[in-house]
């Protein structure tokens, strides 16, 4: 069985990718994509699989410092933003939430089936009132072709979830502060990957922060690195990577080489918009530090920009890379480096 170690801040914790996407009891769950990956190699679903699995897990809702609230899958173990949550296209998710903190609050899916009570709106009656525990369940389905004759899409995709009840009908307080996360799809035969990041544009910040406290995010040259970008709040932006590009469809990947999707570096990440795609960490460019930032220009000078430190194969710095660190923490007022 192959292992991830998954670093959230405190003492490392080993979650195995298999579990999470195989095993009829298991969450789906990956790491809270805060500033850290997961480190892997890249498992393949199993073979022979039950028909459809029934995946439970609880997480809870708690404040945090700064006037942040996040969700995490323990008490204590609250992040901004959420874990990454992993489902077998087919399959369902039952979330058992716990709401720890002294605001009513949901979780409210984007991309799956679900009932009214599992809504996770006001309009709905459907959420946790302060120290309330309440089960949300998330259905998906793979493609089907209906009875005159056109497809149906099925749920595969980057998706996410997050509050809609916190202060209002809509969540907008909690959005503002911090309540969300990345949900992922897929479907058999997806491509796994070594890393993950969350990246979230909400109003004029990355996960609710500004450089040079946005997530520096790392991996070793050759490892493959899944990106999954969310917009929250009021303003529009554009998600650019530097040095790494990606397919516009659902998987990121051509499907051959007469595929005609367009290929791009660059995408309009607007509020209540996800998207995802999987890269090969400094495949053609080599180990460094590059940048991914909002490409409105008033943005990223505002603070909207961070770091994809490609490391070398061993884990080493490359050259000129903690130079580049150096400069970035300088332009935007701060001290340090990795």
């Amino acid at each position: 069985m192959v292992e991830q170690r998954a670093e959230t801040g405190g003492s490392p914790r080993r979650v195995s990718r298999r579990s999470m996407l195989a095993g009829a009891a298991a969450a789906g769950v990956v790491v809270p994509a805060v500033a850290t990956g997961i480190t892997a190699a890249a498992a393949p679903e199993p073979a022979v699989r039950a028909a459809a699995a029934t995946r439970r897990i609880t997480m809870y809702a708690e404040e945090l410092s700064g006037g942040l609230v996040g969700y995490g899958l323990a008490p204590g173990q609250a992040t901004v933003p959420g874990p990454i949550l992993e489902i077998w296209e087919g399959d369902t998710l039952e979330i058992d939430l716990v709401n720890n903190t002294d605001k009513r609050l949901s979780i409210h899916p984007h991309g799956v089936d679900y009932s009214t009570d599992s809504d996770g709106s006001p309009f709905n009656a459907s959420f946790n009132e302060p120290g309330q525990r309440r089960v949300y369940q998330w259905r998906t389905k793979a493609p089907y072709k209906a009875a005159n004759g056109r497809w149906v899409p099925g749920s595969a995709g980057y998706w996410h979830y997050h509050d809609h009840a916190m202060d209002g009908e809509h969540g907008t307080e909690g959005i503002r502060r911090g309540l969300y996360g990345a949900l992922i799809v897929r479907r058999r035969g997806d491509l796994l990957p070594d890393k993950q990041f969350t990246v979230v544009f909400n109003d004029m910040t990355i996960n609710n922060k500004v450089a040079p406290e946005v997530p520096l995010l790392e991996a070793r040259h050759g490892e493959r690195v899944e990106f999954v970008a969310i917009g929250h709040f009021n303003q529009l932006h554009t998600f650019h990577l530097h040095a790494h590009r990606w397919a516009d469809n659902r998987t990121g990947y051509l499907t051959s080489a007469e595929d005609t999707t367009r290929v791009v570096d660059t995408r309009d990440l607007n509020p209540g918009d996800s998207f995802g795609f999987q890269v090969i960490a400094g495949e053609g460019v080599g180990p460094g530090a590059w940048m991914y930032h909002c490409h409105v220009q008033f943005h990223s000078d505002g603070g909207m920009a961070g770091v994809f430190l490609v490391r070398n194969s061993d884990g080493s710095m490359p050259e000129g890379a903690q130079d580049a660190l150096d400069r970035y923490y300088q332009h935007h007022g701060g001290h340090g480096g990795h």
